[in-house]
């Protein structure tokens, strides 16, 4: 399994491209090779970067859902969409389509963020603003979902 660190700033292209960090790429210097899927965050105005061994972790858990269920039906249908199979190419760039650009309203700066196994692309003012709203319950957060009991 992957753990991904850090947090960087960098810019998108007028064509879409961004040039994955140094450190980014260092880390994932064993599976570049294997290319990545970019998808819309389920939860906010952000995409996701998940290396393929990752996405293919997932897509083995959802291959479990009932399909003849149509809340698990439209459950993948909008999880799914707008997913691409990106690669970084010999610059060290990955292509972000138009239409998730527009989904995440990336202007020109973005954050790329690491969140354990996958790396979340912000455009950078969504990231900041987002960030500076958690600060007020990040403790009362932290406190409820790190709370360990069970070990």
């Amino acid at each position: 399994m992957i753990h991904l660190i850090g947090t960087y700033e960098c810019k998108v292209d007028a064509k879409g491209r961004l040039t994955l960090p140094s450190a980014y790429k260092k880390q994932l210097e064993s599976i570049l090779q294997d290319g990545f899927v970019l998808k819309r965050s389920v939860f906010q105005p952000c995409l996701e970067l998940y290396p393929m061994a990752e996405w293919n972790k997932l897509m083995q858990k959802m291959n479990k859902l009932n399909r003849f269920n149509k809340r698990n039906n439209d459950f993948i249908r909008r999880f799914t969409a707008g997913v691409k199979m990106v690669e970084v190419d010999a610059n060290g760039r990955l292509l972000i389509s138009k239409d998730l650009i527009a989904f995440a309203d990336i202007e020109k700066e973005l954050v790329l963020s690491s969140a354990i196994n996958i790396v979340e692309i912000w455009d950078k003012n969504k990231y900041e603003t987002v960030v500076d709203e958690s600060v007020d319950d990040f403790a009362a957060l932290a406190e409820e979902v790190m709370n360990f009991e069970d070990e």
